[in-house]
């Protein structure tokens, strides 16, 4: 069984704390958690500029836009019709469940607050999980294509696992801590961005002396 701590302890010494989720409160991860799905961060970081010039950021504001306005303030981040309603549907679940108010979603407990987000439209798992884990500190691993990519590579799953078994792979491995889910997650999308590409950089990579073990 592969030591999932010693990854992320080779990971945390290259990279250093992530912090992430990068955000000024926990609407705004979730905000961010949708309009990051298929964009690359630096436009979501764009679209939630504009929302925050505007005093949009709010989610009564944005349940009485009009999806259209929506739309063309959340340009930046692509697929912009499609996300806008997306939004627009979250905030309409978060405001009728929880009166718009984190405090009140956080006393839910995580397993079915889960599958109550994966029930609104436009929400998959990985965008549950980010909203769990990134807004309100559930303890729940986010899985990502970088997340795949290293766990085949590295033999934690097969390449045929689906979201749930990466998911089951960590979260048996490194029970319950928030924290270090939070960490690792966030140190896999660096060492994914730098190195365990679509084309592996593993030369470079703080996890090669890993593979060197599966005789790569």
């Amino acid at each position: 069984m592969r030591d999932l701590r010693a990854f992320y302890r080779a990971l945390l010494r290259r990279y250093g704390p992530q912090k992430w989720w990068p955000a000024e409160g926990p609407f705004e991860v979730m905000v961010g958690a949708i309009l990051t799905q298929n964009t690359a961060w630096t436009n979501v970081e764009k679209a939630i500029a504009t929302l925050k010039s505007n005093g949009l950021l709010d989610p009564r504001r944005l349940d009485e836009m009009d999806a259209g306005t929506l739309a063309l303030a959340i340009r930046p981040a692509g697929y912009f019709n499609v996300k806008a309603m997306r939004l627009k549907s979250f905030v309409r679940w978060f405001l009728d469940r929880f009166a718009g108010d984190v405090e009140r979603m956080k006393r839910t407990a995580p397993g079915p607050l889960r599958e109550e987000l994966l029930a609104v439209k436009g929400v998959g798992p990985e965008t549950a999980d980010s909203i769990l884990l990134y807004a309100l500190g559930a303890p729940t691993f986010v899985v990502d294509q970088y997340t795949y990519r290293l766990a085949t590579r590295h033999g934690l799953v097969a390449e045929d696992a689906g979201y749930d078994d990466l998911k089951e792979v960590f979260e048996t491995r490194l029970r319950g801590d928030a924290r270090l889910y939070n960490e690792f997650h966030a140190l896999i999308v660096a060492v994914g961005k730098e190195c365990c590409r679509p084309v592996a950089r593993c030369e470079s990579c703080p996890l090669r002396r890993f593979l060197a073990r599966r005789g790569f």
